[in-house]
Order: structure tokens, then sequence, then C-alpha cells
């Protein structure tokens, strides 16, 4: 068993900033690659970034990409998603989850565990 837990949502004005942080469970963090998804309501979830185990490769959504950045610190389990000039349109629950395979993935199933989920709301 896996536990993510989320952290770091809010509300938010539009064009500021929000780091979310997502703490795993497990001591084989570093093995698998990780990945933030949201979704809005009304919507389906979708990707928004993506790291490879090593933290040496990070894949973006179109829609995030110069504005959002992930990252992960392995010594603490702990995979974050910097987001920086935030749009309304960014409003959504915001899931860490963990990939089922070395390389990322954008497709959600092909990810095992995932948090509970943390709300973000840009307002304007």
């Amino acid at each position: 068993q896996v536990d993510l837990v989320e952290s770091g949502g809010g509300l938010v004005q539009a064009g500021g900033s929000l780091r979310l942080s997502c703490a795993a469970s497990v001591q084989t963090f570093s093995s698998y690659s990780m990945g933030w998804f949201r979704q809005a309501p009304g919507k389906e979830r979708e990707f928004v970034a993506g790291i490879k185990r090593s933290g040496g490769g990070t894949y973006y959504a179109d829609s995030v990409k110069g504005r959002f950045t992930i990252s992960r610190d392995n010594a603490k389990n702990t995979l974050y998603l910097q987001m920086n000039s935030l749009k309304l349109e960014d409003t959504a629950v915001y899931y860490c989850a963990r990939g089922r395979a070395v390389s990322v993935s954008t497709e959600g199933r092909n990810y095992d565990y995932w948090g509970q989920g943390t709300q973000v709301t840009v307002s304007s």
C-alpha cells in the first residue's frame, strides 16, 4: 500500500503562485516516475506534468508549459509542483500519482496509486 498526500492548495488571485507538495509513505519512492493530474468541475481528468524517477526528465502539458515546474526530492519522498502565473482555467483539484513504469506517461491508466487531491482555486 502506498499513501500519497497532497498539500499546498488554496485560493489565489490570477497571476499568483502556489506550490503543491505530495508526500509518499514508501521508501521506494525514488524507483518510480511520478505525475500531477488535475480535474476541473465537469471536465475529465488531465495530465499536468510528469517526472522520471531520477528527476532527470520532466514533461508538461502544453497548457502549463513555461508556468509550472515539477520536481522531486527523493531523500524526502516528496513530489512538488511549482505553479506560477496562475490563470482562471487552472482551477481544479490537483492529484499526484505514482507511475507504473520508469518512463513518464500522460495517461492516467498508467498510474497505480493516487492521492486524495488538493483544491486549487484561481480568482480574478
